[in-house]
């Protein structure tokens, strides 16, 4: 029996999902191609990441959603953020670099970023026209 779950996620870009993982200090890497799970069973992933201790999590591409599911064995989370803590974070990250991305190619500057207190991140951005 597997013990995987999927859960399901709104990020749909490789790119700044895996810059969000990397700025987190998660490591992500795309060419171990499995997770590892409840009594050596292995499930496969598009990217797997290493957690503390020794928590395996991975993110596989959904087609028919087109976006990206968190793959795990809830039974051996052992990280001390809870996986809902953890899907929040990286999600704030991923929409924090695509927007970074977005505004630079349409020709925005960051003039200001606040990180509050309640954990959401202010920007202000300006852009010259000629």
């Amino acid at each position: 029996m597997s013990h995987f779950s999927t859960i399901k996620t709104k990020l749909k870009e490789t790119e700044p999902l895996i810059k969000a993982l990397d700025i987190l200090g998660y490591n992500p890497n795309q060419d171990e191609k499995f997770v590892k799970g409840y009594q050596g069973k292995f499930t496969a992933v598009d990217i797997s990441l290493d957690l503390p201790e020794n928590t395996k999590v991975g993110f596989k591409w959904d087609n028919k959603t087109n976006s990206y599911e968190l793959v795990t064995d809830l039974d051996l989370w052992k990280y001390n953020l809870p996986v809902e803590r953890f899907i929040s974070k990286v999600t704030q990250m991923y929409a924090y670099q695509t927007i970074i991305s977005q505004t630079q190619k349409d020709g925005y500057q960051i003039v200001e970023q606040k990180n509050e207190n309640d954990g959401s991140i202010e920007l202000v951005l300006t852009k010259w026209e000629a």
